[in-house]
Parts: structure tokens; sequence; C-alpha cells
């Protein structure tokens, strides 16, 4: 099928956060206006937004994401580095007791772009207003519903900061609204079918603090302890990120019976009490930069199976969290979107913007990153006393069984650490994992001992004691 030409084509984005302007930025060559509708008023900085309380704790993007934004919108990476985001080298710079036992940090192997979640959402907003002058964002303007049939969306109807309502005309509306999409209900209006969901809750309640990062800290690696779903206790975690300007942000997660609190006395205790306390030694040799704790408690992964639907409108596609939302824990929300808005763009590049089948042949393509994220959470996440929500599938104990021998196997034989890895940061599927070397060798098991302690180099440690007159270069403990 021979695509159509982008003149006189237009399309509407829901949503100005992550995925909308990676969405514009997918749709930017394919449209003669893109218009992306966004209820708030965005910053013009690197802060915290009121439509985005999530992005106050640690949001990582692993490499399989970061070479899909990569891939959407050319140069961001670099602009994020140029802003303060570090590229951390896995499983290098990474000190991380996982279920099975504290990796090893060999040579990279995969990687991940940390920073905050404010300024991952700065850089790429203005990326693409600058790159795609034909992308207009409307701020303050609120979605009422969308215009067209059970058979094609044909626009959307917005009202704007002035009271007033206006109709956007669009041969494809995306929907990236986020956790809080309304899609159900806007498609149960023109009578389509109620679409098929799922949850899985574990109760995971996160609780963060900003600190002041040592001095000499620059290369100091993402340390983070993990829960184990396998034991029948709440899980707790801790993660020290690196951020932009010279801090550490901290967050700390338990599920239902074992959550943290706002209360700052409690924030360190917590870190401390947890499977092992490396997280609460290092905080405590430096300094809080307030006295806040921000608590979340919206961490229920929830999926919408619009690609199931009996019936589909043409013109209309809904991406990202609008799809699916994770546990945040898993660091895969950002990755999904964009993966998916790859499969969207190939679409459009194939069939044209607006090609009938279009919007169903694209829904069904961006399940797949979905697919695979949903897996990967949710199949731990059932795990934790008190978890409800949709049943493990048949033969997930099996699954299970494996992924946690792998695990083991992983802090101790560096091809695997790299199947792992590849998996994790969403660089490759899952079946991955049933590579005929990979089985074997995690039959096989670790063949070295598994480590006692965090592996930190002595220069680290001094580092972060404040020890550290003249700080060289961080070196990599031998595994």
């Amino acid at each position: 099928m021979t695509p159509t030409s982008p003149k006189h084509r237009r399309a509407v984005i829901i949503g100005g956060g992550m995925a909308g302007m990676l969405a514009a930025a997918a749709l930017a060559d394919h449209a003669e206006k893109v218009t992306v509708i966004e209820r708030d008023q965005l910053p013009n900085s690197p802060i915290p937004r009121k439509g985005l309380p999530q992005a106050r704790h640690v949001h990582v993007l692993y490499s399989g994401g970061a070479r899909a934004f990569e891939s959407l919108l050319p140069g961001v990476t670099e602009r994020w580095l140029e802003a303060g985001a570090r590229r951390i080298p896995l499983p290098t710079g990474l000190v991380s007791y996982t279920a099975q036992g504290w990796l090893r940090r060999w040579s990279e192997m995969q990687f991940m772009i940390a920073c905050t979640r404010d300024l991952l959402d700065l850089v790429v907003r203005d990326r693409v207003m600058d790159q795609h002058p034909h992308v207009t964002l409307l701020q303050e303007h609120e979605l009422l519903r969308l215009n067209g049939t059970a058979d094609r969306v044909t626009g959307v109807r917005v009202l704007g900061p002035d009271g007033q309502e206006a109709h956007h005309e669009a041969d494809l509306v995306v929907d990236a609204s986020g956790r809080g999409s309304r899609a159900p209900h806007w498609l149960t209006d023109l009578g389509i079918p109620t679409i098929e969901e799922a949850e899985v809750d574990s109760g995971l309640v996160y609780a963060s603090r900003l600190y002041r990062a040592p001095a000499g800290s620059e290369s100091f690696p993402l340390v983070n302890v993990q829960s184990d779903p396998n034991t029948p206790v709440p899980g707790q975690t801790a993660t020290i990120e690196p951020v932009e300007g010279g801090r550490w942000l901290v967050t700390l997660s338990g599920t239902r019976g074992g959550e943290p609190t706002n209360n700052p006395d409690e924030f360190e205790k917590f870190a401390r009490s947890i499977r092992h306390p490396v997280v609460g030694e290092l905080i405590s040799t430096t300094t809080p930069l307030d006295q806040t704790v921000t608590v979340t408690r919206s961490t229920v992964n929830r999926r919408r199976y619009f690609e199931k639907a009996k019936s589909w409108p043409d013109g209309f596609v809904v991406i990202g969290d609008a799809v699916a939302t994770y546990n945040p824990l898993y660091g895969q929300g950002m990755s999904v979107a964009a993966q998916g808005l790859i499969k969207l763009r190939n679409e459009v590049r194939l069939q044209g913007l607006a090609a009938h089948g279009l919007a169903r042949a694209a829904q069904r393509a961006l399940a797949g990153p979905a697919a695979m994220a949903w897996e990967l959470a949710t199949s731990q996440d059932i795990l934790y006393p008190g978890a409800v929500g949709q049943p493990p599938r048949a033969g997930a104990g099996v699954a299970t069984r494996y992924v946690n021998r792998l695990m083991r196997t992983a802090t101790g034989r560096p091809a695997v650490c790299a199947a792992f890895l590849d998996v994790i940061t969403l660089s490759k599927p899952a079946t991955a994992w049933g590579h005929p070397d990979t089985v074997v060798a995690s039959l096989r098991g670790p063949g070295r001992r598994p480590l006692t302690e965090p592996p930190l180099t002595d220069a680290e440690w001094a580092i972060a004691t404040g020890n550290s007159d003249d700080p060289t270069p961080v070196g990599v403990p031998k595994g």
C-alpha cells in the first residue's frame, strides 16, 4: 500500500507529557499540522508539575527505551547529558542487591539514563518544539469528547482557558493522556463495546527525598536494594539515583503491610531496616535538602486490552500509560511508550495517516511491548502478601522458578548477566531468556561464590563518608 501524502493531513495528540510529545515527533513527518492538547500549564524549567506527581520519585530510562527515544527524536540523548543527566553503564555503574544476590559490576552490557523525570520531560518537549515548527502545543485545554462515530473519529472537542469550546479536526487522534485516560468512556459514547481491563495491585507505596550528593561523587553508581517476591513478607526497596544538580534522589517503597511513611524522621530508619542497610548507611553521611518526604500510592498495574475490542474506529489510537500502567519500581513505562510509538510510526509510514484500518493495526502492534512489560511486572507483584488482581497464568510457577535460577546465575556468570539485562532494559524480548546457551548456563548455576557485601570500591566508600580529600576516578571492584 502506498503511503498518502502528508499534505493537508492533521493529527491531534491528547496529552502534552512524555508520551504525547513523543507521539508528536512520531507523526510530525506525516502530517501538515500536529496539535497537542494539554490540560496543565507546563513549566519552562525542570521542576515538578501538577499533573505528574510520580515525577518526584526515581525514574531511570533503560537502554531499550533510550534507543527508541533516539529513533523518534534524534539527538535527545546528547541533550539530556548536556542538561546534567548521566549515562550509567550497566552493570558497571550499578550496585544492586537483587532478589537472588548482589550483581557483579562487569564491563558495560547495557546502560541507563539517570536524572529527574522533570528534566527528561523538559528536554523532550523542547526538542520536539525546536525540531518541528508545525507542532502546536495548546496548554490549559481540557478535552471534552471525541468527535465522530463508531466507524471513524474525526477530531476532538476541547474547552480552552477562556471558557470557550473549540473543535479540532483530525485524520488521527492519539490518546496520550496517561493513567487517568478516559478513553474507555469516550469510546462507549461513540458506541464501542466495553473495553476489557485487568489489574494487579501489590499495595505499593513510594516515599522519596532529595539529598545533597557528597563531594567528588560525580561518577557514583546507582545503588538499590530490591525486594524478594518469593519470600512471604511485604516487599521493601531502597534506591539512590544520582541526578542533576549534585543531588541524590532517594526512593523507598513497600508493598501492603510494609509501606514507608511521609515522616522524615522515619526515612533513614526504613532504609536501614530492609534486606540490606546500604542505602540507609550511605544517606546517613549526607544532608537532606529539605524536610519534605513525597509519598505516592497510585502504583497499581492496570492494562486495557484495546487491541481485543470487537470493533474499533478509524482515526483513533491509544498509547502509553493510557494502555497500560506498571508498578513504577520496574522502570518500564517510558520505554514501553516509546517502543509503542515506533510501532505506530511504522504503520503510518506503511499506510498513511488517514488510511482505513491504520488505527486498528497500530493498536494491535503497540500491544506487543505493553504485553511484555505487563508480564514482567505482574508476575512479580502478584506474589506479595495481600496482592489483589489477575491471578498468575497457567504454568507461571515453572517460569518463575526458571527466572529465579537465571537471576541467581546472573550474579556469577557475565554471559547470563548480559542476557538478564538485555530483557530487563527492554532491549530484547523475554523469549531471549529461552536461548539454549542461557538455559544451559542457568542450569549450571553462578559458578562463583555470591558476594556478601555491596560491591562498592574503597574510593566510593571514602567519597560517600567524606573521607576522601582528593577523590580519584572511581574504580570497579573485581568480581
